[in-house]
């Protein structure tokens, strides 16, 4: 009885993520996640803006999210952008304000605002992604 054709089924946009406990040494793993998909993907050039920026966010997360753990996601949308999110339990979405020289507070979104070309929130059911995009130029 002759086979059917086999045929590709599409997997979708490749991406990396990893839960992780929501303490502040959780961050070097995000860093180290994001480098190693960087490195796979050929965009080593976008590694040290794009380790700076899931700090700041799993920073965040520590100290705004509920549950003991949070999770890192590092998706290549697409040929020329990476997107880098942690996901956490609270639904209180950041705000970004505008520090002043004593304010500590506010620093990882105007700082995460002045290296990714964009950044968000998307609400979950059970809490909220806050993310950003790096967009540039692939390497050779």
């Amino acid at each position: 009885m002759p086979q059917p054709p086999t045929r590709a089924r599409p997997t979708g946009h490749p991406g990396y993520s990893e839960t992780l406990p929501r303490e502040p040494e959780s961050a070097a793993t995000a860093r180290r996640l994001l480098r190693a998909a960087c490195a796979v993907w050929g965009l080593d050039a976008w590694a040290e803006d794009g380790a700076l920026i899931v700090s700041e966010l799993v920073a965040n997360a520590v100290q705004h999210a509920r549950r003991e753990s949070i999770r890192v996601v590092i998706d290549r949308t697409e040929a020329g952008r990476v997107r880098v999110g942690v996901v956490d339990f609270s639904k209180t979405r950041p705000v970004r304000k505008t520090p002043g020289p004593e304010d500590e507070g506010g620093r990882v979104l105007a700082l995460v605002d002045g290296l990714a070309e964009t950044w968000g929130t998307d609400p979950l059911p059970w809490g909220k992604r806050v993310w950003a995009e790096l967009r540039g130029k692939e390497e050779g």
